[in-house]
């Protein structure tokens, strides 16, 4: 028998020796994990015990500062969702700020119904409408490029403003100041270092290429366009710019709108009115390749002083009015027309008697 207190012989040792050197290991390192811990949350309580006197003490002096009621103010269009677009910051600004009159002398201050009169854009009648005419490849070629003007001019326009361009474009096709094609219109003056009609034909823009998602949209819409799509708010418009440049044509020509980043004019005058967009395209569209020139398109400022339509270029003056030839006399002294006409001639049917003619005088 054993005597009480004293238990099996392995009871008396230490369990540690019974323990792989692995166990031993792994059972040092959550020793050491513990007491990091531990250390971790001793200096968390401390810094919190210490910064929150030091917060309070910092904010008990300041003096209470009462806030101004914030004032409702109204979005601009360009700030309302669905009526923005590029450049419609521009778009939406005041013709005439008032701030402008508040710096000037009062007796140099225009009166106020002068200057609405002077800033108020004047679009005037639209464009006849032009339908793309010849050969088919007349047709593809006055697509191409239109397409190439409306992408390199207004590439990140809203369809607006991309239609704004077409129809510049073909409004200078129906003039009888510029060529009478669509390509010829569009690569007018490239062959110039400076000087072309549409600065992305002369400044190597063209190297770009376009996007595809781009360029199909231009394609679109340069195809409503000549298909008879006309864009009215422009109406007779033939010049425009970007609202980042101000070029030394502008005060001559009357503004007609803004659309975008771009600010459109037609001219006043003769210039400018339907007569002088004789509309006479019929196709005959060069190769693009082949459009480029080196010829000089009209000056904007001249034809804006001109006052009588003949002297418009490319309008032909009325031809004078025939003689009467002199009746031609008999040896028997009768008296005969010069021209003599077969019985019933010079006489046309009721339903031809407007053949020929327009059917929408432009």
């Amino acid at each position: 028998m054993c005597a009480g207190g004293i238990g099996p012989r392995w009871q008396g040792v230490d369990q540690s020796a019974r323990l792989t050197p692995h166990q031993l290991l792994a059972q040092r390192r959550r020793e050491r994990a513990s007491r990091r811990w531990l250390l971790v949350r001793k200096l968390g309580a401390l810094a919190a015990v210490l910064a929150v006197p030091a917060i309070a003490a910092e904010t008990a002096f300041e003096p209470a500062i009462e806030q101004a009621p914030a004032r409702q103010v109204e979005p601009m269009g360009f700030e309302t969702p669905g009526e923005s677009f590029p450049g419609s910051a521009f778009y939406y600004l005041e013709d005439a700020p008032q701030v402008a009159t508040a710096f000037l002398p009062q007796d140099t201050a225009e009166p106020e119904a002068q200057t609405a009169a002077f800033t108020q854009p004047q679009v005037g009648p639209a464009a006849a409408a032009m339908v793309a005419m010849g050969s088919g490849s007349d047709i593809a070629r006055a697509q191409e490029c239109l397409t190439t003007a409306i992408y390199y001019e207004a590439a990140s326009e809203s369809d607006a403003g991309q239609r704004a361009v077409a129809q510049v474009v073909l409004n200078r096709v129906a003039h009888s100041a510029w060529p009478d094609t669509v390509c010829g219109v569009v690569y007018q003056g490239s062959a110039r270092s400076t000087g072309c009609q549409f600065s992305f034909t002369c400044d190597g823009s063209l190297a770009r290429r376009p996007s595809r998602g781009g360029w199909e949209r231009a394609g679109r819409i340069a195809r409503a366009a000549l298909a008879g799509t006309v864009y009215e708010p422009v109406g007779l418009s033939t010049h425009y710019h970007t609202l980042a440049v101000h070029p030394y044509w502008a005060p001559s020509l009357t503004r007609t709108t803004v659309i975008g980043a771009h600010v459109f004019y037609r001219w006043p005058g003769a210039a400018g009115e339907r007569a002088a967009f004789a509309f006479a395209y019929d196709g005959g569209e060069p190769a693009p390749a082949r459009a480029a020139s080196r010829a000089e398109g009209p000056d904007p400022v001249a034809l804006a002083h001109v006052d009588r339509l003949a002297e418009v270029p490319g309008i032909e003056a009325a031809p004078a009015p025939a003689a009467t030839p002199a009746p031609i006399a008999t040896p028997t002294g009768a008296v005969v027309p010069a021209e003599p006409r077969l019985p019933a001639s010079g006489s046309v049917r009721s339903e031809y008697a407007n053949a020929g003619r327009w059917i929408e005088r432009p």
